[in-house]
């Protein structure tokens, strides 16, 4: 197992997720720099800089890697896409500091008095608190119990009833057996939107579930690519319409949903 320097602390976690799997499948291979050099078109030094965060990889160095360690490429094409955009984005730039000139001529507020010592409450006042505390532990209790809402059965589309009653929360994403949603699309400024999510970055994978895949299929589906049951599961059927799309995008098929991809299905 090799022993890796620390990532550079100003790296993004978009590319640093990148790094760790490339280490992590380099490692679990057991060649070195030096062997990975002689299998691929890439010098130690490239693989060095690329495995310690100091530059980015270009996606043939990553089909490369993914080569020779024998396994399949398309989960670190999706993570370098990611990255890629976080690394072209650039770093923050660090606030510039003063030099002793500017320091000098610089102009700062006084400091302000302190402020007088508050009295403290007497025998009303306290019992004030005191009442203004129960009226606040009776209000959560209410809040917790809800007696006023009934409770709903379990059906179709759940979440999105549950979503109603609180305007502008997101209900935590849980599947059931059987469970589907309805799709609403519609069109804002910042193109098509079912409703389910506004993500344009989120990777999503055979396996992958939640409420960005739930947008994803609802989006294919308007589009015109069958995405099967609009469970928010991404299975074959999700894939396939994915793969459907991108081939008619022009995009590499993969059928993984990624940023070009939500692209696509967001015009």
């Amino acid at each position: 197992m090799s022993r890796w320097k620390g990532l550079p602390a100003s790296l993004d976690q978009r590319v640093r997720q990148l790094v760790v799997q490339l280490r992590r499948l380099k490692d679990h291979s057991g060649l070195s720099l030096a062997s990975l050099a002689a299998k691929t078109a890439y010098s130690k030094s490239s693989w060095e800089r690329y495995l310690n965060g100091k530059k980015l990889p270009p996606r043939e160095a990553v089909e490369a890697l993914a080569r020779v360690c024998g396994t399949d490429p398309t989960r670190l094409l999706a993570l370098h896409e990611v990255a890629k955009q976080a690394w072209e984005a650039g770093p923050p730039q660090p606030e510039a500091e003063l030099t002793e000139a500017e320091f000098s001529e610089a102009e700062f507020p006084e400091p302000e008095p302190p402020a007088p010592a508050r009295r403290r409450p007497g025998a009303r006042g306290l019992a004030a608190l005191g009442v203004l505390a129960l009226l606040v532990v009776a209000a959560v209790a209410l809040l917790l119990v809800r007696p006023w809402q009934d409770d709903a059965p379990a059906g179709p589309d759940r979440g999105a009833k549950a979503a109603a009653r609180a305007p502008g929360a997101v209900p935590a994403f849980t599947h059931r057996a059987g469970e589907t949603y309805a799709c609403h699309v519609r069109r804002t400024g910042a193109g098509l939107y079912a409703g389910r999510s506004r993500t344009a970055t989120a990777i999503l994978g055979n396996g992958t579930s939640g409420w960005e895949a739930v947008e994803a299929q609802c989006l294919l589906r308007h589009r015109g690519y069958d995405p099967g049951p609009v469970d928010g599961i991404v299975g074959e059927n999700t894939m396939r319409a994915a793969k459907r799309l991108q081939q008619a995008a022009g995009l590499p098929v993969d059928g993984i949903v990624g940023p070009d991809t939500w692209k696509a299905l967001r015009r």
